[in-house]
Formats: structure tokens, C-alpha cells, sequence
């Protein structure tokens, strides 16, 4: 394993690459058939043999995909047993700004080296799902320079990495049934470039937490007003650090001014994710809240499960 960032182990929840040079990010709605049901059950249960069916042609790039599966198509599949935490994303109601709650059965993660795989695979799974699925949000990744988000910083600098990254990502003994998959909460953010760029850098430094240039932490333990990265750093009562690991991706469109970043995390508790939202909207203290959204505003907010491959083997077969 390099050093690089994007480079780490994967989590081993069915067989997700390291992050890519592209990505492709699905979130689809099932019908109420038992018809669509039906055949969407048989399209993840063939998934392994479509990533090969596109990635034999190119082995070094690497194409993956991993689908997670929402709450209520959960339900569908496996009536009175799911995942201890999951549920539908929970919308988040601050003083100043909120995070919405949006419809999403499915979630498609696909990633690959070449964004012409990605686009294959996305075509090819769409004509299997068929007309039983309904495409809520699609959105095209890719990463920027040196792993950096559009607003100029290095994403993701805090994921973990080697041994760590099973203990933060993939759910264990807590939920033995389980174990092995991953809780995946996303959101796609659209950013204010303008309003961005006219922020002196030092400010800018102040509300992310880290220096632009270097990617240097700065602790602000004893400023008035956390940053992003101290209010997306979650402990427990006795000082513990709970750590997820982020898949983020930039995204855009400049002819409709249209910049944004592809928020995906995966986490092996949900409660995790879900306090990192809670301190960044309503503030640590209450008030003070995440800076970064006074120049990012979040259009989704999805959560599913992603099982391991046998665990999805064995849903989509029953």
C-alpha cells in the first residue's frame, strides 16, 4: 500500500476498490411490483458477474461497484430482519440551514480508472434493472488534482487506513448477522464558488481546519468557533474517536455553474454519522454551526446498508 490517501486497503464489503479516478453515483427507486421486485433481486444477485462482463476488458481499471440497500427496499426483500441502526436518512432542521431527506431504494457506487467504465457499467446495469426502477439522483465523479475537493482542500486526509479501516467501517460482533457490511449515508452538496473565492484564504483555513497550500492541521481546541474538521471529529464519553471513511468525489458542470461535492461515507455505526451531521447543522455548542454551509447547501440525503457479497447473495436468493 503507497502512501497516497487513495490508495488505502478497501473496506471488504463487496469488493470495493480504492477510490478512483472516476466514480459514478446511482440512487434509484423500485416499483411497488412484486414484478419489479423480482427482477431487481436478480440483477443484484448477477452484479459480480456484470462488473466482470465490463472489467475484463481493461484489468487495470479497476471497475468496481457496490450497492447498498435502503430501508424500506430492505424490508421488502427481508420482511422483520435488517441491521440494528438501519433507517431512512433523518432530516436535520438548524437555526440557519438544513439537510434534507430525499427517496432512495438503491444506491449504485461504481468506480473505476476510466470514466468510459464507469459510463459502460452504468448503461448496462440500467437495461437490466429496467423500467422497474426509477432514477432519482446520478451524478459523475471524478477526482481533482491531488485528492481535492473544489473549494481548493485536500478531502478526506482523516480516513482511516490499514488495520483501522475494518474497525471503522465495517459493522462487527455488535450485530453478528451482519457483520462484515457497512452503513452508507449520502449527500450531494452544491457549492458557492463566488461566494468562496471572495473568503480571504485565512478565513477559509479557519472554517475547514487544515491550510490550503500544505494540508496542515490546525487546532482551534481553544478558538471560539470549531471548524469542519472539529465538529466532523466524533467522540464518546470517555475520549474515544470514532472514524468513518469517506469516498467524497467533486463534481460539475461549469457551463450551468454548477460545482458540488459527492458526499459518501462509510461507517460501521450509523449513530456516527448521523452526530457528525447533528454538530455540523445545529453546532457544538448549539449555534455555532458548520461554517462551510454558509457556502455549501445539500440538495440529497440518503442512507443505506451494504452488505457483505454472501450477505447479498443470500437476500436477493430468499
Amino acid at each position: 500500500m503507497s502512501g497516497k490517501n487513495w490508495d488505502r486497503v478497501p473496506i471488504d464489503a463487496q469488493s470495493v476498490a480504492p477510490l478512483s479516478l472516476s466514480a459514478v453515483f446511482l440512487v434509484v427507486t423500485v416499483a411497488s411490483e412484486q414484478s419489479a421486485l423480482a427482477k431487481v433481486a436478480s440483477v443484484l444477485g448477477g452484479l459480480d458477474d456484470l462488473v466482470k462482463t465490463v472489467g475484463f476488458r481493461d484489468l487495470s481499471g479497476r471497475l468496481s461497484c457496490i450497492a447498498g440497500i435502503g430501508r424500506d427496499l430492505w424490508d421488502r426483500l427481508s420482511p422483520g430482519r435488517r441491521p440494528l441502526e438501519l433507517k431512512p436518512f433523518a432530516p436535520i432542521k438548524g437555526a440557519v440551514h438544513s439537510a434534507p431527506s430525499t427517496p432512495g431504494d438503491l444506491l449504485f457506487h461504481i468506480r473505476a480508472e476510466r470514466p468510459d467504465m464507469c459510463f459502460e457499467f452504468e448503461r448496462i446495469l440500467l437495461d437490466n434493472l429496467g423500467d422497474g426502477v426509477s432514477v432519482v439522483d446520478e451524478v459523475s465523479g471524478f477526482r481533482y488534482f491531488d485528492a481535492r475537493d473544489l473549494l481548493g482542500f485536500v478531502d478526506g486526509t482523516a480516513n482511516p487506513t490499514g488495520l483501522d479501516l475494518p474497525a471503522s467501517a465495517l459493522v462487527g460482533d455488535e450485530d453478528a448477522d451482519f457483520a462484515g457490511g457497512s452503513y452508507v449515508v449520502v449527500q450531494k452538496y452544491l457549492h458557492d464558488l463566488q461566494a468562496w473565492g471572495r473568503t480571504p484564504t485565512p478565513l477559509q483555513e479557519e472554517i475547514i481546519g487544515r491550510t490550503k497550500i500544505d494540508n496542515i492541521e490546525i487546532d482551534d481546541d481553544d478558538a471560539p468557533r470549531k471548524s469542519h474538521k472539529s465538529l466532523a471529529t466524533i467522540e464518546d464519553a470517555d475520549g474515544n474517536e470514532y472514524d468513518i471513511l469517506r469516498d467524497n468525489m467533486p463534481f460539475g458542470r461549469p457551463g450551468l455553474q454548477e460545482f458540488g461535492t459527492y458526499f459518501i461515507g462509510y461507517s460501521r455505526y450509523l449513530w456516527v454519522i448521523e452526530k457528525m451531521l447533528q454538530r455540523m447543522y445545529i453546532g457544538e455548542p448549539p449555534g455555532a454551526y458548520d461554517r462551510l454551509l454558509d457556502f455549501s447547501t445539500p440538495h440529497t440525503g440518503t442512507t443505506f446498508f451494504a452488505p457483505t457479497r454472501p450477505m447479498l447473495q443470500t437476500l436477493v436468493g430468499a
